[in-house]
């Protein structure tokens, strides 16, 4: 059995790190560090592997306001980033390669632009390229987690794979923030469901959480996304990092 990845989360809205429960961003949350740059400085010397960002504003109205802090974090940190949020475009995709993040997270554009998205994902190839799966009741939820589809979650996840995606970060939004423990057989099914590789996201609330979703290492979830857990400190940092690279970045 291999080992997890660990990969933090950093939320941005208005240029700053917030909170995010059940997909919905919450500001002037003081525990956490303001300073996204400052934040992603913090990951890295407690040695992160790699990060995840989540741009709000992109995501909620299509806005770049957040684009200059997230290109001065990739040359923050050497370790690689990945975005996720407002990735509707080609275009799009080309600038937010242009910031410097490793990967991009796509979810809206995969589902309701998919001739769109296929040319991204044919450009840029499927290791630059993951597909974000959200995910309220077994349904597919788009549009900043905010727009129910009416899709069944494996039904589309088969999709994704038939058109030569490689990789899905999955999210229980009812999940998301709230310390409840992961939906690792969501995760687990739709790992079996496309053969690909999964990242989980959402619900960690601990060391066990972490040690179970390590079980389903060989069963195609390979890492696993922690915001509020980790920032609120619900274990010790340089305990729980994996150095298991090499499942990520294939």
């Amino acid at each position: 059995m291999g080992r997890v990845l660990v990969i933090p989360s950093i939320d941005i809205q208005n240029g700053v790190t917030v909170r995010v429960v059940k997909g919905i961003p919450e500001l002037n949350c003081k525990e956490y560090c303001n300073d996204p740059i400052e934040t992603a400085m913090l990951w890295r010397a407690e040695n992160a592997k790699t990060i995840h960002v989540v741009d709000f504003n992109a995501a909620h109205s299509h806005s770049h306001k957040n684009f200059d802090i997230i290109a001065e974090m990739c040359e923050s940190v050497i370790i690689p980033i990945q975005l996720g949020g407002g990735i509707r475009t080609f275009e799009d995709a080309e600038i937010s390669i242009e910031l410097g993040v490793f990967r991009l997270v796509i979810g809206t554009m995969a589902f309701d632009n998919q001739k769109e998205f296929l040319k991204v994902l044919e450009h840029f190839g499927p290791r630059k390229i993951a597909a974000a799966i959200d995910v309220i009741d077994n349904e597919v939820v788009i549009n900043g987690r905010q727009q129910r589809t009416g899709i069944n979650v494996i039904n589309y996840a088969k999709q994704l794979k038939d058109i030569g995606v490689k990789r899905f970060v999955v999210t229980d939004v009812n999940r998301n923030g709230m310390l409840i423990g992961p939906n690792i057989e969501l995760s687990k099914n739709i790992a079996e469901a496309t053969q690909g590789k999964v990242t989980l996201s959402g619900g960690v609330s601990g060391y066990n959480d972490l040690n179970n979703i390590n079980q389903e290492f060989d069963n195609g979830i390979d890492s696993v996304i922690i915001g509020r857990a980790l920032y609120e400190n619900a274990f010790p940092c340089q305990k729980i990092w994996r150095v298991a690279e090499s499942g990520i970045f294939n």
